[in-house]
């Protein structure tokens, strides 16, 4: 197998230079790095989860300082580290279940079973989340025997009961690392198919003769548009373009290929349009734990319009959109600026760039920033692969895929020069 540096190094260049398009393609590539460095991990007997957990964490550091703005790196990352605690956590549980079952024997009277009783599921849980924590000094120092007060023997018993405890530890410690790479495949899988479990849901949404509005261009919606022509419902596109980038012409070719009758629109026209429409239906960047969205610029436009006129607007994304962090939280950025030649021609505007007498500055600036910010209380209906929720439930979708203590994976402070 590769080294798994010069993995990490390859992933972080291509963040860097936003070779990757797309966030499923993002989220896909960076759980199968993880799988890699997991897989390439060694564990000691003692904390097998916080050595994989470490080594997580030094890597998605490193991933999330390439693209902070591509908050799909830090949502895997943070999925990782859950499965990571998860799978130990049952390990363990497990565990001490089965040593509380074996404590009592067929064999044992009523008396003997009450000085052995079976643990209860509260102790057994809090004993399994304590395997998580690092040893204290105080255990590491109960654990180092003491050769006046343990007598040596002869016989070979010792030895065997030591070794029979180092083959369970290791035994134990492949497990993990096996149930995380399982469930790392699993999550890949459903990262794959994510677009076809939501496109799954499209007939309950759109119905016969409806006109629906999208902006811009993203594979999710094509997906589920097509998967409701496909189930024989007639409806109406309405594509807003999306300058300047202009992905919606992308998008209405590809509609209107697979059969479905698509009408192209400017983004300024979205107000004049939206009393026709009966439901918006977007795509999104990511998807706060506020219920908020991070998307294409021009969709909070639409958002209002829809608002304004009564239209649901509903939020295409997959559970690898979701976000665990809050908008305000200092380690997301909500926008980058694009390049200002996909807005003007440099020589056309060029006597505009000229440096002003003495400003020491050019004339005329050009913004051309990436993304928007919808909030919570725009939204209608999110849909994602497990169904379909309010922004009020987003919370706890969040709850079922990370952890607390995860919520936080620090970047590194830059350096100075």
């Amino acid at each position: 197998m590769p080294d798994v540096q010069v993995l990490v190094n390859d992933f972080i260049n291509k963040l860097r230079k936003r070779k990757i398009e797309g966030s499923q393609a993002t989220s896909r590539q960076t759980a199968e790095l993880l799988r890699s460095v997991i897989s390439q991990t060694r564990v000691p007997y003692t904390n097998q989860a916080g050595a994989l957990i470490d080594a997580v964490r030094a890597v998605g550091e490193q991933l999330i300082a390439a693209n902070p703005v591509e908050l799909a790196v830090g949502n895997i990352v943070r999925r990782v580290l859950h499965i990571i605690r998860e799978e130990d956590l049952s390990l363990a549980t497990a565990a001490i279940a089965g040593l509380g079952l074996s404590s009592v024997s067929d064999d044992e009277d009523d008396a003997e079973r009450d000085n052995h009783p079976v643990l209860s599921a509260a102790v057994v849980a809090a004993a399994a989340r304590s395997t998580l924590r690092p040893p204290s000094l105080q255990t590491l120092l109960e654990d180092v025997p003491d050769s006046g007060a343990v007598p040596h023997t002869s016989s070979s018993g010792g030895d065997s009961e030591g070794k029979s405890k180092s083959a369970d530890k290791s035994s134990r410690s492949r497990k993990l690392k096996h149930d995380v790479i399982e469930a790392l495949n699993e999550l890949i899988q459903d990262i794959t198919t994510c677009h076809e479990l939501i496109a799954e849901q499209a007939v309950e949404h759109i119905h016969q003769n409806e006109v629906i509005l999208t902006l811009g261009s993203s594979r999710t919606v094509l997906e589920f548009l097509c998967a409701a022509k496909e189930k024989k419902r007639s409806f109406r596109v309405f594509v807003a373009e999306g300058a300047p980038r202009y992905q919606g012409h992308l998008l209405a070719k590809d509609l209107v290929t697979r059969g479905l009758q698509t009408t192209l629109i400017t983004d300024s026209a979205v107000f004049a349009m939206i009393s026709r429409v009966n439901m918006v239906i977007v795509g999104a960047h990511a998807v706060m734990a506020n219920g908020g969205v991070i998307a294409p610029v021009g969709l909070n436009m639409v958002a209002l319009a829809a608002q304004r006129h009564a239209v649901p607007f509903v939020v295409l994304a997959g559970s690898h959109k979701l976000c665990p962090l809050y908008p305000h939280n200092p380690e997301v950025l909500l926008n980058e600026l694009r390049s200002p030649s996909e807005l003007l021609d440099f020589g056309e505007f060029s006597d505009c760039m000229d440096f002003g007498i003495g400003t020491a500055s050019p004339l005329l600036h050009v913004v051309n920033p990436t993304f928007d910010y919808v909030p919570p209380k725009l939204v209608s209906l999110f849909i994602t692969d497990t169904g379909g929720h309010n922004p009020s439930y987003v919370y706890r979708l969040i709850a079922d895929y990370y952890s607390a203590d995860d919520l936080v994976v620090q970047r590194r402070p830059p350096t100075a020069s």
